[in-house]
């Protein structure tokens, strides 16, 4: 009897989470607390009624998001870097004009969203979609219509890019705590981003847009563009500096691949020192550094 009352039963504890959930959403959404007092508390509550030991319950707390921020923090650090990077040098202008070019003006939504795709791989959802509203607008502007097949494409592909794939703070955090594999879940990721993207943002954007107009606001109409005096880098540059650190990381995966299928000796200098390079911060980190020399020669 005793241990039973120790030892919580699974379905107690399936509970507990769902309840935490739910106590979580209604903190943030419903009494609009901010999210990280929202998760401390609720992570106190949370392991009050699971059965912690209440000496533990601190150290518990402490230990968790201490592990969490040393595998996160530095990933989202160096992911916010490059994102900015490419930002302030006018990349993400680019990379949208180009591919609009590219897909024809019909196309233009979809366009929007293949550039949203990309370029939301190292900048967050926030960040990505402040970024791209000034392209979002003039190109409304530009080729009318509702605002809303232009928005959701875009949108929605940074809400699945920050969700599901890597260095985002979501996935990556998941990978800790799960201990996967960051190469192999970035390739799921993408499997699942993409088709989600299509499906959930730029389809439904077309439709919604259709069946809903919403004009572009006048004082929106007086957005300049967001390219910087000198001269923006070539689109093929900017698409480069994108995949550089998804090709890094897949070496390391790959690597793994191949060592545990007794295709190469995973225990050579050679394979561990390329496998230390595909590590996901030695990725952005190289990927940071390269930002750096080429956007600068670039900017002058």
């Amino acid at each position: 009897m005793q241990d039973i009352l120790q030892t919580p039963s699974p379905f107690y504890l399936l509970s507990v989470a769902a309840l935490s959930i739910v106590a979580l959403l209604l903190l943030i959404v419903k009494l609009r607390v901010h999210a990280f007092v929202s998760l401390v508390l609720v992570s106190f509550c949370t392991a009050i009624i699971s059965g912690v030991p209440s000496d533990e319950v601190v150290p518990t707390l402490t230990k968790g998001f201490g592990g969490t921020l040393a595998s996160v923090a530095l990933l989202v650090g160096l992911g916010a870097m490059i994102g900015k990077l490419l930002e302030v040098s006018g990349g993400a202008q680019v990379l949208a004009d180009k591919l609009i070019g590219k897909f024809g003006e019909k196309k233009a939504p979809l366009a929007l969203g293949v550039a949203s795709l990309i370029f939301g791989f190292p900048i967050f959802f926030d960040a990505g979609l402040i970024v791209m509203m000034p392209i979002i607008f003039s190109v409304a502007k530009r080729f009318g219509g509702s605002l809303l097949i232009y928005a959701l494409p875009a949108a929605g592909a940074f809400a699945v890019m920050h969700a599901f794939v890597p260095p985002h703070p979501g996935p990556v955090a998941a990978a800790g705590f799960l201990g996967a594999d960051i190469g192999l879940l970035l390739l799921v990721g993408l499997l699942v981003a993409i088709p989600t993207w299509f499906l959930g943002a730029y389809l439904f954007g077309v439709y919604s847009g259709k069946k809903f107009y919403i004009p572009v606001s006048n004082l929106l109409n007086t957005t300049e563009s967001t390219l910087p005096s000198t001269a923006p880098p070539k689109f093929a540059t900017v698409l480069l500096l994108l995949l550089l650190p998804m090709l890094l990381i897949f070496l390391d995966t790959g690597l793994n691949t191949l060592t545990a299928t007794g295709v190469i000796d995973g225990s050579s200098p050679l394979t561990r020192a390329l496998r230390m390079i595909g590590k996901t911060p030695i990725a952005l980190l190289i990927t940071l550094l390269v930002c750096l020399c080429v956007l600068q020669k670039i900017m002058g």
